[in-house]
């Protein structure tokens, strides 16, 4: 199975030289190295011409539309392997990364995607810790993620996360990721609208804790700062939650998905339960971000719905071309 490794890259040249490394050093080699960079991105483009790749099969893709969605699909475009394998560009696999995606791939053709545990380093501090339940979609819409914390026996998932996920290349064949995503940057949760679109073609999308790679958060360089609120991160990553979601679900689900986002929420989407939940210990931060869960689920559904209406006005013209070529 020739494994092709896709890494998408931004402004971070010393956090992509250790991924390199970490590639180069794996006990199987990689068939295909794709690193997409910007092409304002001067600081990557200096680094990669003085660096020496060695035996590693490396490609540049150059992309001009900034953010991840655009930097992944202008590297799907040109993926040669039978699986192309995601990381980021401050993150290290494991030496058996691609050796343990290759066997759980071969072992079970049903299979479409693996992913696997994100050990994640804060200020050289382990995030440590254990949970059973990882990378589920609750039926009322609840996203778990837990993939930095993942313990157990390889199972059956809904979404893996970003910087750990392999795809079978016939799986996806010409899906390519939502560039309706909001964001310059990051656009978190792009992948949960892939993962579900793949679900939905009936592949199975495994989670393996054994399959490992470290993960060394670094700076962004867009609206999104991690952990300190913005106002357009908070309503960006609410959108594309709602967008991915609304995909996914059926007309039942979507409506108690929008009830339940509305009502209740989380922390990263709050509902009207949340903020009061939140309102004593955050008071003014609490509402600040239920107005941007609110702003966002609009938004989301706008997004949705001017797509939805798009396909129905497609396929209904489809349909109505084809009843009219039958008549003739």
């Amino acid at each position: 199975m020739k494994n092709t490794v896709l890494i998408p890259t931004y402004r971070r040249p010393l956090d992509l030289s250790c991924c390199l490394l970490a590639i180069q050093a794996q006990t199987k080699p990689a068939f295909q190295v794709i690193v997409v960079v910007r092409d304002t991105d001067q600081l990557t483009w200096q680094f990669l011409a003085e660096f020496d790749p060695g035996n590693l099969p490396l490609e540049i893709v150059t992309v001009s539309v900034p953010g991840v969605v655009a930097a992944l699909n202008a590297g799907l475009a040109v993926v040669k392997g039978d699986t192309v394998s995601i990381t980021d560009d401050d993150a290290a696999p494991h030496p058996t990364w691609l050796a343990k995606i290759s066997d759980r791939l071969i072992n079970d053709t049903g299979i479409g995607a693996v992913g696997g545990r994100d050990w994640i380093y804060q200020h050289n501090q382990l995030e440590d810790g254990s949970r059973e339940v990882v990378g589920k979609v609750q039926w009322f819409g609840r996203v778990i993620g837990n993939h930095h914390l993942g313990v157990g026996e390889p199972r059956e998932v809904d979404v893996l996360k970003g910087v750990n996920m392999s795809f079978r290349s016939c799986a996806i064949a010409d899906l390519r990721f939502d560039e309706r995503m909001h964001g310059t940057g990051a656009q978190v949760h792009f992948e949960l609208a892939f993962c579900l679109a793949l679900k939905r073609l009936g592949w199975k999308l495994i989670y393996d804790p054994q399959i490992r790679v470290n993960h060394y958060p670094a700076q962004r360089f867009d609206e999104d700062k991690r952990q300190q609120f913005h106002q357009v991160a908070f309503i960006n990553a609410v959108h594309n939650e709602t967008l991915g979601l609304l995909e996914y679900f059926s007309p039942l689900g979507r409506l108690v998905f929008l009830i339940w986002a509305v009502l209740i929420g989380t922390r990263d989407g709050l509902g009207f339960v949340q903020w009061l939940r939140l309102l004593l210990s955050q008071r003014g931060l609490a509402t600040k971000k239920w107005l941007a869960s609110v702003e966002g689920r609009w938004q989301g559904f706008c997004t949705w719905k001017q797509w939805d209406m798009h396909r129905v006005k497609f396929f209904g013209l489809s349909h109505a071309k084809d009843a009219f070529r039958h008549r003739k």
